[in-house]
């Protein structure tokens, strides 16, 4: 009995590390692929907190409120979803990658073909991040494609981002 209890005891050791929490912010450019509107830019803000590792991933939650365009054209969205990171410790990038689901506010168009909207959103995200210093890691790339239900148009924002990551001890 208490070689199977220490058997088990070092099976889950490696999945019970401490926690991971992020605070990020970042610069969006996103593509709202309809005619007549250009790229749309704003910043993207967010926390992430992995509760899961295993020796070279871990996993959690992300939490994330994005606020791209102005004037007539813009996307306003709360997001939250999976994170699931992969932690190779010989190397300082960490690629990760994310499936949000939330809510939304999008217009764009003129007049009688205005969209003007709140609406279920989802987003899939994939990006890297890089170990500048302990606890600190710029968000070198990330890339996101999402979408709206319920619009009459076929809308799915491709959005860019880059910022800056703060890990919490």
């Amino acid at each position: 009995m208490k070689i199977r209890f220490l058997s088990l005891l070092l099976f889950f050791l490696p999945f019970t590390s401490p926690a991971q929490t992020g605070i990020y912010a970042s610069f969006s450019a996103s593509n709202f692929d309809l005619l007549d509107i250009p790229w749309q830019f704003g910043p993207t803000i967010g926390v992430y907190h992995d509760f899961a590792h295993a020796p070279l991933l871990s996993a959690g939650a992300d939490l994330r409120g994005s606020f791209v365009g102005f004037g007539s054209s813009k996307t306003y969205s709360g997001l939250i979803g999976p994170h699931v990171q992969i932690r190779p410790h010989v190397l300082p990038l960490q690629p990760y990658f994310e499936g949000l689901i939330g809510i939304g506010h999008v217009e764009y168009g003129q007049a009688s073909v205005r969209t003007d909207a709140t609406k279920f959103t989802y987003q899939l995200v994939a990006g890297i991040d890089l170990t500048i210093f302990p606890h600190f890691d710029w968000r070198v790339a990330e890339f996101s494609f999402g979408g709206f239900t319920g619009l009459e148009d076929d809308f799915h924002p491709k959005t860019l981002s880059m910022g800056f990551v703060l890990r919490l001890p």
